[in-house]
C-alpha cells in the first residue's frame, strides 16, 4: 500500500508543478529531532501543495469535521494526518506524540482559511504545541492558492484555475518561553509571537516583494483585467487599468525626448488620476520621480530642487492657475517646465502608432531596473528644520506595501478616500501605490482641507477606508453629518499624536474607533499601526513585519522599555539629498545602532506585546531644572483644557532653570490656572505646566497638516528680539 502512496504522490507533485508552475524558495531545514511546521491558510488545495513539496512525509492537522467529509477523506489517505476538536483538550496530547515520534507535523495556526486575503486571527494553540514540544518551528508561507477556486474569495478577487504558486521556506527556529505571571498569559504572548514570525512570512512571500513599480502594476493589470475600474478623481470618471495603462503609455512618448533615464524629474499636480499615470510613465523609463510639496513656496521649492538636482518640473497650466502657483514656479530659475496639456499635440501619428503597437506587449517598454535602483524623491515636512530629499529605491517602497498588506485586511471591495497629498509620503502610499499594487479601488480627492466636502465624498462614493492626519480629522469631525462617514471600516490617524478629544469625538459621533499610527518619511512611510487584529488604546500600534528596533537611552528618563526609537528593516531609505551636498545620496548612519539603521529621534516606549508608545520627539524636550519636560506633553494638556482651540509648544532660554516652556494659543481664556487645575487631577508634573503663554491668532501649519515648528520658531525669536528691545531701552530711560 506505501508503493502505491508513494506513486500517487509522486504523480501529484508532477502535476502540481506542471499546472501551477509551481515556485519553493527557501531550502527545508530539519535541525534537531522535533518540527512543528506552521503556515498560512489560502486555500482546500494548501495541504496537498506541502505534502508534494516536502522531501519528508509530515502528519496534517486537520479539523475532525473537515476530515468526516468524504472527499477530503479520500484526500487525507494520501497522507499521515490527526483529526482535532477544538472542544476537546485531548487533540493536543495526540499532536504532541505525533512530533515526540520525530514526525514533522503541518499546523494552520489561523484554523481557518483566509476570508480576505491576508492573514486571520491566529490561535494561540498552536504557539502552545511549539512550547510544550519544544520543536523547532518552520515557517511556510503559501502565494497564490487564493487565487484558485479552491479558496473563499469568490466574488472578492478574480479567480482563476491555475495561477502561479509560490512556497516561500523560512529558516528553522525555536520560540523563547514568555516571560509572564501566568500560563494564560504566556500562551497569549507565545501567540503574538506566532502572529508576528507568520507577518514577516507573508511580507517576504508577496510577489511585488520582487518586482518594480511598473512591474507591479502590469501583474495588477493581468490578475484583474484591463476593464477592471481602478481609481476616480474629481472628474468622477472612474479610470480602469486598461485607461491607465493607455495613459501610461502616452506618456511615455511624451516625455521621451524632455527626460532621460536617470534623471531626477519633479511633478507638481495635486491628487488625479493623470498623476498617477505620471508617476507609473516617469517609473517605467528609469526616471526617477520627485513628489514637491507646491504649498512649501518658493523658496521649499527652491531647496528641494537644488538637493535634488532637478531641471526639469511636470505640471498642468490649469492647476498654476487655480492653485495661483504660477509667480511660485516661475521664481525657480534653470527650470524646463511640461505642461500636461501639451500632450495631445505633441503626438505625432507614428507616435500614436508606437502606443498602439505597445498596448500588445506593455512590458517591453520597460527599461530594465535593479531592485535598487532609486525610485523615487520624497521631501521632509521641515516642520523642525530644513527639508531634506529622502531617496527611496523601488524595493523599499514595494517591502512597504507589503508590510501594510500583511497586517490590514484590505482588499478589492474596499475603496480608499485619498485625501493626503500624494507629495505626503503617507498620502503617495497608500493613495497612489497601494492601489496600483494591490487592486483596492481609490478616489484621489486634491485637497485635505476641505473640511466639508471629503466627508461628503466618503459618502457620495461609498469609500471604506480614510488616511488623515488629527488636524484633518478634527476638521472633517467638526462639519460632517452624522451619516457622511457611516461606510466607514477603516479611520488611519497618522503625522501628529492623535488627541483624546478627537478620538472621543469619532467614535461617539460616528461609531468609528480610529486606527493610531506612526510612520516617517525616511520609511516609506509607515514604521508601526493598529489594526482590527491587534489594537492598544493609546499606543500607535506594532511595529511592521520585518523591521527590527533598538532604543537608546535618554538621560533624566528612566521609563523601562524606554528610549530614542532606532529602527532598521526593508523599507528604510536609500539615503537622503541635501542642500549642502546637492545630488549625492547620503546613506542612513545611526551614530548609536551602526550602518544601515535609522534614528528617528522619537522617545517611545514598548510594551511586552511590542505595542509603541510615543514619549515625544527628542527635539521636542526641554530640560527644566535638570528634568526632561516633554513639549508634546504639554500640548496634550492644553487641548483637554481647551479642545476647541490649537496649540503648540517651544523651548526658550530661561535663566533661573536652564530652559522654559512657551506656549502658543489660539484661545483667549486659557491661562496657567486652568491647566494647573487639570495637571493636577491628571497627575502631570507642575513643570510641563507653562508660565509663558502666548496668543495667537492662527497657528502656523504646512501642507502636510503638521504645525510648522520652524514658523512658529522664527516668531517666537521675533517677540523674544522685541522684548529685549524694548527692555534695553526701558534700562537706558
Amino acid at each position: 500500500m506505501s508503493w502505491l502512496r508513494s506513486g500517487l504522490r509522486s504523480t501529484l507533485r508532477w502535476l502540481i508543478q506542471t499546472l501551477f508552475r509551481l515556485e519553493v524558495r527557501g531550502e527545508w531545514q530539519f535541525p534537531g529531532e522535533r518540527h512543528i511546521i506552521i503556515a498560512n491558510h489560502e486555500s482546500f488545495l494548501d495541504g496537498v501543495l506541502l505534502a508534494v513539496s516536502m522531501p519528508r512525509e509530515a502528519a496534517f492537522v486537520v479539523n475532525s469535521e473537515i476530515a468526516a467529509q468524504p472527499f477530503f477523506k479520500a484526500v487525507l489517505s494520501l497522507v499521515d494526518y490527526v483529526p482535532i476538536d477544538p472542544a476537546r483538550p485531548l487533540s493536543m496530547k495526540r499532536i504532541l506524540s505525533k512530533v515526540a515520534e520525530g514526525r514533522p507535523v503541518v499546523i494552520f495556526p489561523e484554523g481557518r482559511i483566509t476570508l480576505t486575503g491576508s492573514l486571520m486571527k491566529i490561535y494561540d494553540g498552536a504557539a502552545m504545541m511549539v512550547l510544550r514540544s519544544q520543536a523547532y518551528l518552520i515557517p511556510v508561507r503559501l502565494d497564490g492558492p487564493s487565487e484558485t477556486p479552491l479558496s473563499r474569495l469568490h466574488g472578492l478577487y478574480p479567480l482563476r484555475w491555475f495561477p502561479k504558486i509560490r512556497i516561500s521556506i523560512l529558516a528553522p527556529r525555536q520560540i523563547p518561553v514568555p516571560e509572564a505571571a501566568t500560563v494564560k498569559e504566556r500562551r497569549r504572548l507565545a501567540g503574538t509571537h506566532i502572529r508576528n514570525i507568520m507577518l514577516d512570512a507573508a511580507v517576504k512571500g508577496y510577489p511585488s516583494q520582487s518586482q518594480t513599480l511598473m512591474q507591479a502594476f502590469l501583474c495588477t493589470v493581468e490578475r484583474f483585467g484591463k476593464k477592471y475600474e481602478l481609481l476616480e478623481d474629481i472628474q468622477f470618471k472612474p479610470k480602469s487599468l486598461g485607461d491607465i495603462l493607455n495613459g501610461v503609455l502616452a506618456l511615455q512618448a511624451w516625455l521621451e525626448p524632455h527626460t532621460k533615464p536617470h534623471e531626477t524629474v519633479g511633478i507638481v499636480l495635486p491628487n488625479m488620476t493623470s498623476t498617477v499615470a505620471v508617476l507609473l510613465a516617469l517609473s517605467s523609463r528609469a526616471r526617477v520621480i520627485a513628489m514637491l510639496n507646491y504649498t512649501s513656496g518658493a523658496e521649499g521649492l527652491r531647496s528641494a530642487c537644488q538637493s535634488a538636482h532637478i531641471k526639469t518640473i511636470i505640471t498642468s497650466r490649469a492647476f498654476l492657475d487655480k492653485a495661483k502657483l504660477h509667480e511660485t514656479l516661475h521664481a525657480l530659475h534653470d527650470i524646463k517646465y511640461l505642461y500636461l496639456e501639451d500632450i495631445q499635440s505633441s503626438l505625432t501619428r507614428v507616435d500614436k502608432l508606437e502606443i498602439f503597437k505597445k498596448r500588445l506587449a506593455p512590458e517591453k517598454t520597460l527599461i530594465h531596473q535593479t531592485l535598487h535602483t532609486p525610485a523615487v524623491v520624497l521631501f521632509t515636512s521641515g516642520s523642525e528644520g530644513a527639508p531634506k530629499g529622502v531617496v527611496h529605491t523601488h524595493a523599499t517602497l514595494m517591502a512597504n506595501v507589503s508590510q501594510i498588506r500583511a497586517v490590514a485586511d484590505f482588499h478589492p471591495r474596499d475603496k480608499f478616500m485619498g485625501a493626503l497629498p500624494l507629495f505626503h509620503a503617507f498620502g503617495l502610499t497608500v493613495s497612489g501605490i497601494y492601489p496600483l499594487v494591490t487592486g483596492v479601488p481609490a478616489f484621489l480627492y486634491p485637497n485635505p482641507l476641505h473640511y466639508r466636502m471629503v466627508p461628503e465624498m466618503v459618502y457620495d462614493r461609498r469609500c471604506t477606508v480614510l488616511f488623515g492626519t488629527p488636524t484633518f480629522l478634527a476638521g472633517y469631525a467638526k462639519f460632517a453629518h452624522g451619516y457622511d462617514l457611516a461606510t466607514l471600516r477603516y479611520v488611519v490617524s497618522g503625522a501628529e499624536k492623535l488627541s483624546e478629544a478627537i478620538r472621543t469625538t469619532w467614535l461617539e459621533r460616528f461609531g468609528i474607533r480610529i486606527m493610531e499610527g506612526y510612520g516617517v518619511t525616511e520609511c516609506a512611510p509607515v514604521v508601526a499601526v493598529n489594526t482590527l487584529m491587534a489594537y492598544r488604546r493609546h499606543s500607535v500600534g506594532q511595529l511592521m513585519p520585518g523591521m527590527q528596533k533598538v532604543l537608546e537611552p535618554v538621560p533624566g528618563i528612566d521609563e523601562l522599555n524606554t528610549g530614542i526609537l532606532h529602527v532598521k528593516g526593508p523599507n528604510i531609505m536609500a539615503g537622503y539629498f541635501k542642500v549642502t551636498n546637492p545630488g549625492v545620496l547620503e546613506k542612513p548612519v545611526s551614530g548609536f545602532a551602526g550602518e544601515g539603521w535609522y534614528n528617528t529621534g522619537d522617545i517611545v516606549h514598548i510594551d511586552s506585546e511590542g505595542f509603541v508608545f510615543i514619549r515625544g520627539r527628542l527635539k521636542r524636550f526641554a530640560k527644566i531644572a535638570g528634568e526632561m519636560v516633554s513639549l508634546d506633553n504639554t500640548e496634550r494638556l492644553a487641548r483637554e483644557v481647551s479642545p476647541e482651540f490649537m496649540h503648540a509648544t517651544l523651548a526658550r532660554p530661561d535663566a533661573s532653570k536652564g530652559e522654559a516652556i512657551v506656549l502658543f494659543t489660539t484661545d483667549p481664556t486659557l491661562n496657567r490656572a486652568k491647566l494647573m487645575t487639570h495637571a493636577k487631577q491628571a497627575g502631570i508634573h507642575e513643570l510641563g505646566v507653562p508660565r509663558d503663554i502666548r496668543v495667537i491668532e492662527k497657528l502656523p501649519v504646512l501642507g502636510t497638516g503638521k504645525t510648522n515648528y520652524v514658523g512658529l520658531q522664527a516668531e517666537l525669536a521675533l517677540q523674544l528680539q522685541h522684548a529685549a528691545a524694548s527692555s534695553s531701552q526701558e534700562d537706558d530711560a
